[in-house]
């Protein structure tokens, strides 16, 4: 079964610059370790993964910020990162 997440980062004003990421990043996986490694793999390729400030399991996406997330995002049902937009080619 798989489970939606939406993951916030704690961001040094430096890395908000560099990591467009500041909204945070949703994934759908088998459970939460499969969903960090697939932010690994996909999003933060080769640069680490930042602090993670907040996690939620189980998110509702109506919940997520209707100007910049709701909009650019892929379909939260298959496994992968469906924000940011693109992240996640593979289903």
């Amino acid at each position: 079964m798989l489970r939606r997440y939406w993951f916030e980062f704690d961001l040094s004003q430096s890395q908000a610059r560099v990591v467009p990421y500041g909204l945070g990043c949703g994934v759908t996986a088998f459970n939460y370790e499969d969903a960090i490694t697939l932010m690994r793999d996909r999003v933060f390729k080769g640069c680490g993964l930042p602090p993670i400030r907040n996690v939620i399991e189980d998110v509702d996406v109506s919940t997520l910020d209707d100007k910049h997330v709701r909009p650019n995002m892929d379909m939260p049902v298959f496994r992968g990162v469906w924000f940011p937009l693109g992240a996640s080619k593979s289903r």
